[in-house]
């Protein structure tokens, strides 16, 4: 039997969103993807907005995903390694899935090296030049105070308002994703941010989740701009074989 070798990235499932039958359907779908990948996969980087919304009160976390649960269960028992990032939707995870699963939570970027490529990896909110207001509010989410807040709010009413917000914010975002020089805007402060970092450091790949639309773009001669868009509309995901990285699309109708 080969010894798994795999390394996988993808982001922005939203698990959560939508209607009832929609969320199982996507989860269904995440699900047999996690199944297929089982096989081969070393780690597997889930790269920020997993959930539209989470909050990991004390003794209590979300209803749902059931099924998702149980396949990274599987996945982590058989020795595959986990990481989650921290995404603009679930930016309140804590220690759950680190007790739970052995997962690492990434909180900002994270830099790694494998089989001589080295990779930059962030959920790409929040980065480059501009969008000043939206930083002020990440930084003010993640602050201890404001997450000791919402944790004095009973679930009941914290997960309403929260779900609504994130609806609101992710409906902007669909709408925003079909406004193509708004998204060439985005792309073009995220690949901006790479070039800075380009200039004092080599990576190979720089990968980031955030905008929902795929992409695989050369930056140079030695280095590529990964977007792994979302699972909402797109289905994709990157997979490195020790060798070259490539962009995938799951079940492509």
């Amino acid at each position: 039997m080969a010894i798994p070798n795999k390394i996988y990235f993808a982001s922005d499932f939203h698990l959560g969103s939508g209607t009832y039958a929609q969320q199982r359907e996507r989860e269904d779908r995440i699900v047999r993807w996690l199944d297929m990948i089982k096989t081969d996969a070393a780690e597997v980087f889930l790269v920020g907005d997993v959930f539209d919304f989470w909050f990991e009160y004390k003794t209590v976390v979300p209803k749902g995903y059931i099924r998702f649960f149980g396949k990274l269960a599987e996945l982590a028992d058989a020795g595959i390694k986990l990481y989650l990032f921290k995404g603009n939707h679930d930016m309140w995870m804590f220690d759950y899935f680190e007790q739970e699963l052995g997962a690492t939570i990434i909180s900002d970027e994270l830099e790694i090296e494998r089989s001589g490529k080295k990779f930059y990896l962030h959920h790409g909110d929040g980065l480059g030049p501009g969008d000043t207001f939206y930083k002020f509010l990440k930084n003010f989410f993640r602050s201890p105070f404001c997450q000791w807040l919402f944790a004095r709010v009973h679930p009941n009413l914290g997960v309403g308002i929260a779900n609504k917000w994130s609806r609101k914010s992710r409906k902007t975002n669909e709408k925003n994703a079909h406004d193509i020089a708004r998204w060439q805007r985005m792309q073009g402060m995220l690949i901006t941010h790479c070039r800075q970092l380009l200039q004092t450091k080599h990576y190979d790949y720089l990968i980031f989740g955030h905008q929902h639309l795929p992409a695989d773009i050369t930056l140079n001669e030695h280095s590529n701009f990964i977007n792994l868009g979302d699972w909402i509309s797109s289905n994709t995901y990157a997979v490195f074989d020790g060798e070259k990285l490539e962009l995938c699309w799951f079940e492509k109708r």
